[in-house]
């Protein structure tokens, strides 16, 4: 019998300015720990008319975290950061109780070259009792990360905690997501190394789990403790992410995250009547839109 809860496939989603594959939430489970979104950009080419912009929007309740495997992108947002990220980077932008910001193509890059971009956007959802935090930013390049070999396979501990190591990026909750590339077939044991829910992403390669094949483009979830041991084929490369799940349920409505619906209303009265705080310099506006995920 399988131990694993879910294989999800990547749908295809509008989101305003282009689609995406989108893998978290679903109909049927709608965290992996404390992971609450996460969608899937590319592989594909931006310019020379097409580069990218996503104008100032709003979040609260949530930590973002921009993950790239090809392509650049500068972020700014209204707390005043400005920065570059590139491929292995981490931009790890927690929103708190509110925070905006922009998301676009550099502009030195921007001289009718086309350029690649591949990559996933990540949510995290907040502790309640830190949903009403101060927003924070937080950058770090890939040589500060924790990065190892075990046989065919290299590991990269993006956040949190696992496989006996701890990253140093700042997160709030107990979680982990770590990337793996293998040279040749590898066989993956997860149980005692990660705690709590698993997802893993099977971006390159192929993975046989539990008598299952989870092929690229493909999202497993299970537990921790009860996920089978894995096969993983040469060349291949997954996310691996999860942790422990919150108590309370969360909801999701457009770019905010929070335990309570009512949280959720204010901040969306508070984006339409234009009260967030601004990108410097920077006077775009997405508007609320009438729906929900």
């Amino acid at each position: 019998m399988s131990n694993i809860d879910f294989i999800v496939e990547e749908r295809s989603v509008d989101i305003g300015d282009y689609f995406v594959g989108r893998l978290l939430p679903f109909l049927r489970k709608k965290t992996v720990g404390p992971f609450i979104y996460i969608d899937h950009f590319g592989p594909g080419t931006l310019g020379p008319q097409n580069y990218s912009d996503v104008n100032q929007h709003p979040h609260i309740g949530l930590s973002t975290l921009t993950y790239l495997l090809e392509g650049e992108v500068m972020h700014r947002d209204s707390i005043g950061t400005e920065q570059r990220i590139t491929p292995g980077a981490i931009n790890f932008m927690t929103a708190g109780k509110g925070i905006t910001h922009t998301e676009r193509t550099p502009e030195d890059l921007r001289d009718g070259r086309v350029l690649r971009s591949h990559g996933y956007q990540i949510w995290v959802a907040l502790p309640k009792e830190l949903e009403d935090m101060e927003p924070t930013f937080v950058h770090m390049e890939e040589k500060e990360l924790p990065i190892w070999e075990d046989g065919n396979a290299q590991f990269k501990l993006v956040a949190g905690e696992g496989f006996g190591r701890t990253s140093p990026l700042p997160v709030y909750s107990e979680l982990f997501m770590v990337e793996l590339k293998t040279t040749a077939d590898y066989h993956l044991k997860v149980n005692g190394e990660v705690k709590g829910e698993i997802g893993v992403i099977v971006v390159e390669g192929t993975v046989e789990a539990c008598g299952e094949t989870i092929e690229k483009g493909k999202l497993m979830i299970s537990k921790a403790e009860n996920v089978c041991e894995m096969e993983i084929t040469s060349e291949s490369r997954l996310i691996l992410f999860g942790g422990i799940p919150f108590p309370e349920k969360r909801y999701i409505d457009w770019n905010f995250v929070s335990h309570s619906k009512e949280k959720i209303k204010e901040a969306k009265k508070r984006w339409k009547n234009k009260e967030f705080p601004k990108v410097p310099h920077d006077e775009t506006y997405v508007p609320l839109p009438e729906r929900k995920f």
